[in-house]
Order: C-alpha cells, then structure tokens, then sequence
C-alpha cells in the first residue's frame, strides 16, 4: 500500500501535534487516523483542567500517569490528539478544548464541521 499523505481540515500537509508528551494513534506525534484508529484520533487540542476533569468523569482519565504504558499523563497546555467524538461531545457541553486546526486531520470533518472547529481554534483566540 502506498505511503499517502495526511492532509489537515483546511486540506494541507498535516502538522504535528506534539513530540512531548508523544502523541498520536501511532504516537509518532501526528493526528493521522488510520484504518485500525476505530476512535478517530485526529482533533489535536490543547487541553485544559475543565476538559481533563470532563473526560475523567467519562471514563476516559487523561491525567494520570501511566509509566508502564509510557503515558506521563496530561497537564493543561499539552497538545493532543483526541478521538473526534470525545471533542464533539465536550463542545456540546461547553468544554471543548481549543484546536490547532492545521494539526487536526481532515477526516474529523465526516464526524464535526469546520465551522464548529473554527470556533474553538487556538489560532483564533486572538481574533476579535
């Protein structure tokens, strides 16, 4: 099978999300979703206490560490890559972290919409 290339949502080469703490399916440090990535981890987000503490009540701790699988554990301002639906469900409840659109995979577009991803990008927190 050949090698092909991963775009991002705006349809470019797709950045990295994070070397440290190592992220990714693969955990190469890149949102790519593969056909064996059933969670579609392709939102790279920079998390937040108000995410990590929601995730954690369902049932998907991101905090705490792990040495044994090599997981450090999140702290807020870490970059990582997120299964699109636990994004999708955090921004319907107001706690979606925000995004780093030319990291996040293209394919999360079957699953949220760019708009909704727009909204919550780290790249326009500035913007008025």
């Amino acid at each position: 099978m050949a090698n092909q290339k991963a775009v991002n949502v705006y349809g470019e080469t797709l950045q990295t999300c994070s070397l440290w703490p190592l992220t990714g399916f693969l955990r190469d440090g890149d949102c790519r979703i593969g056909p064996s990535d059933v969670g579609r981890h392709g939102v790279c987000a920079q998390v937040t206490d108000e995410f990590l503490e929601f995730t954690k009540h369902q049932g998907n701790d991101l905090s705490t560490p792990h040495p044994a699988a090599g997981f450090p554990g999140l702290k807020p301002g870490d970059r990582w890559c997120l299964c699109v639906d636990r994004w999708k469900e955090a921004e319907e409840n107001g706690c979606a972290p925000p995004v780093i659109l030319a990291a996040t995979h293209s394919q999360v577009l079957n699953r949220v919409s760019l708009a909704q991803l727009e909204r919550r990008a780290l790249e326009n927190q500035q913007e008025g």
